[in-house]
């Protein structure tokens, strides 16, 4: 048996806002009614989800420690078909109100990739692996 990751979560402050931003500005899908402290967004392969902040302690029996500014520890990547793809859907996102970390560039490693937060300092790699496009 081989391990695989099932979802990845995010403990958002203001779980409405976030589930907009993902929504709205990225394009995530979500049937999300408004209520209740838990969200899932459809997505292919690994699910993604949110839980309100604020429910947390209960849940694990003590407070976690939560980052201040652009949350280091993670990142969620998006990746694009073409350089064209990615260039344009950065230009929307950052116009839609995401913050910049770092415009689309050229890697060594041999993709272009940009880096935003969204609006609680989670990093978002927006990329293209078909550098040659």
């Amino acid at each position: 048996m081989s391990t695989r990751i099932d979802m990845i979560g995010i403990f958002p402050e203001n779980l409405a806002g976030m589930v907009a931003f993902y929504r709205d500005v990225l394009g995530f899908t979500i049937d999300w009614d408004g209520k209740g402290p838990y969200a899932e967004f459809k997505n292919d392969g690994v699910r993604f989800a949110m839980y309100e902040r604020s429910q947390l302690p209960a849940l694990l029996g003590k407070a976690p420690d939560f980052p201040v500014g652009i949350n280091g520890t993670f990142e969620i990547a998006i990746d694009f078909p073409t350089v064209s793809d990615m260039d344009r859907e950065f230009a929307r996102i950052i116009a839609a109100g995401a913050n910049v970390v770092y415009p689309p560039r050229n890697e060594p490693w041999g993709m272009r990739s940009s880096m935003i937060t969204d609006p609680e300092g989670n990093l978002i790699e927006l990329s293209c692996w078909n550098i040659g496009s």
